[in-house]
């Protein structure tokens, strides 16, 4: 039997159990970080074939690192699995398959190691939704665990079969106002109003945004406002997002927003704090050459595919890992083309048929995908060669 044959196979005999896998954890949807069913699952059919698994990486207790090794020399490919849910809406971000279809298509290939020499490296990377600790992949690069890995790659939910796309740098920030408190009509003079400080931070962002490139996006919550309106507020809170073409453009603004800031505590009397409440994350570095090899395989098993992504901009923090490897994180279609991630059709559709379809798409697509550059070593030098001049690009 041919490898590919037999990758084939090693993902169709195991179906039903990733399938089951996926609609447990489906089932059970948890927030960044707190991904213990998800996580145990996973690891455990990982260490069930034959991977060695190192849990809570990272500074994550729910990740891991799964590891597979060929007595041969060849090269390593790293599948990212995601398995967090968005509060509320539980998967309504497809993560039950992602993370399901990256397990599934490294054991499929690890099961053909003795042939093609190499190694399969399967991330577990928690809260790629963000959140306190979020952003997981941006630890895992911090910690060198990417070192050594030759390229990575990934699925993910959406409505048509298409390649990897743009994605926004993102500072996720929370400010904090400290003011004084006192009765706001029978003594306003004694008290320092930091919810003013919070307007102040708004207004300034609003202000500010005249004079930013298309490409940014600065938006906001208040998560604290005060207590009771006969009351000065002593504490205020705001939390915002700012996003940007570039790392390096995401950090420019952010200099911009922390100075309006710094002003709207001058201005009110308050004192300031600024919480980086997770890790940045950085642009999405496409890389045409690994993401045309993925298309191929998924024609070859007879779904179609657009090679044009015109999605809009969001951030993930796979963006992190391929700014140090070369990295593809394609779509697969699970519903219609008016589908949208993060409501409640996106995560019944990631449960459905069509999503069940998707992961096996998925699985088999990456798996065949990592068969090739292991087999292939023109293939893989072409992708790395254009990452590397991405890489000088910049410098």
């Amino acid at each position: 039997m041919e490898l590919r044959e037999f990758v084939l196979q090693a993902v169709e005999e195991n179906q039903e159990t990733y399938l089951t896998t996926s609609h447990l954890i489906h089932e059970r949807p948890e927030i960044g970080n707190e991904e213990y069913f998800a996580s145990e699952t996973l690891t455990a059919l990982l260490i069930n074939n034959g991977f060695d698994v190192e849990k809570a990486v990272a500074g994550h207790e729910t990740s891991f690192v799964a590891t597979k090794a060929s007595c041969k020399e060849g090269p390593t490919i790293g599948f990212l699995a995601e398995y967090d849910a968005l509060p509320g809406l539980g998967h309504a971000c497809g993560h039950n398959i992602i993370g399901t279809a990256s397990v599934a298509a490294g054991i499929s290939l690890s099961e053909v190691l003795h042939e093609t020499g190499g190694k399969v490296v399967v991330f577990g990377t928690p809260a790629e939704e963000g959140g306190p600790n979020g952003s997981a992949k941006g630890s895992f690069v911090k910690s060198g665990l990417l070192e050594g890995v030759d390229v990575c790659m990934m699925i993910h939910p959406y409505n048509k079969n298409t390649r990897s796309g743009n994605s926004l740098a993102v500072d996720p920030l929370d400010f904090e106002f400290t003011g004084r408190s006192a009765h706001a009509a029978a003594s306003p003079e004694q008290g320092i109003n930091a919810l003013d400080s919070v307007i102040q931070l708004f207004n300034g962002v609003n202000a500010l945004r005249q004079h930013t490139t298309d490409d940014i996006r600065i938006h906001g919550i208040i998560t604290h406002g005060g207590d009771a309106p006969n009351i000065v507020p002593d504490y205020a809170k705001a939390r915002f997002y700012i996003r940007a073409a570039t790392r390096e453009r995401c950090t420019e603004v952010t200099k911009k927003v922390r100075a309006i800031a710094e002003g709207a505590a001058l201005a009110t009397g308050a004192e300031l704090n600024v919480i980086k409440i997770q890790n940045e994350v950085d642009n999405f570095k496409l890389n045409d050459s690994l993401d045309a090899l993925f298309q191929e395989q998924v024609e070859s098993l007879g779904a179609p595919f657009d090679p044009v992504n015109n999605k809009g901009l969001g951030s993930t923090d796979a963006g992190n890992v391929s700014q140090v490897v070369p990295t593809i994180h394609p779509f697969l279609k699970i519903g219609a083309e008016d589908l949208v991630v993060h409501t409640d059709a996106f995560r019944e559709a990631a449960k459905s048929k069509e999503g069940d379809e998707a992961l096996l798409l998925g699985a088999k697509s990456l798996a065949l995908t990592g068969l090739l550059l292991l087999m292939e070593p023109d293939r893989l030098n072409k992708i790395k060669a254009e990452f590397e001049t991405e890489q000088a690009a910049l410098v």
